[in-house]
């Protein structure tokens, strides 16, 4: 079996779309068998600004009633 280690893959996210995602392999030393796999976007694409729009939305607080019961 042939390991790619680095590439691009495009995924389809259904609010923003095409994402074109470069990704890397990173073996845990500690964890046999274990990686990490880490998913970037070159600067200034389409991908991210894709990214920062989820991104936005993921740090933005919940219109929640300040003086509702818990």
């Amino acid at each position: 079996m042939k390991l790619h280690r680095t590439g691009a893959k495009t995924l389809h996210h259904p609010v923003v779309g095409e994402l074109t995602l470069d990704y890397e392999a990173l073996d845990l030393p500690a964890d046999t068998g274990q990686r990490i796999l880490v998913y970037s976007a070159q600067p200034g694409s389409p991908s991210q600004h894709a990214l920062d729009l989820l991104a936005s939305w993921a740090t933005t607080p919940a219109n929640r009633p300040t003086d509702s019961p818990m």
